[in-house]
């Protein structure tokens, strides 16, 4: 029984570190579903990265209308990593570095979200 809950406790942990990386993409041309279907393409180029734990790739659902709600961008992508170390990887990987060279033509904007998951202690 000790040692599941140090397991337990240890999961608790890593999930405390785990950094949460959103970003989202505004296409030079916004109603070009060829270019968000080559964006697409090339974020999938992505998973290759062994620190990326998670990746979605998905565009702007039709939830309701509310002023909170921004849904201008056109391509969004969602990325998990254990800790800041393996995002600080993540960024100077060849696969992102020719991931941004091959297919930043495409983009006008990018904003990027990343945080600190924080799940809450048992």
């Amino acid at each position: 029984m000790r040692c599941i809950f140090a397991i337990h406790k240890l999961s608790i942990m890593s999930a405390r570190n785990q950094i949460v990386h959103h970003v989202f993409f505004w296409l030079k041309n916004p109603l070009s579903v060829d270019d968000a279907a080559q964006l697409i393409d090339g974020l999938k180029t992505l998973k290759a990265i062994p620190q990326i734990k998670n990746l979605l790739i998905g565009t702007p659902a039709s939830t309701m209308k509310r002023d909170v709600v921004d849904n201008s961008f056109q391509v969004s992508e969602l990325m998990y990593f254990d800790d800041v170390e393996d995002q600080d990887i993540y960024q100077t990987h060849p696969v992102h570095v020719a991931f941004v060279e091959k297919y930043g033509h495409l983009w006008n904007k990018v904003v990027v979200y990343d945080m600190i998951a924080n799940e809450p202690e048992e």
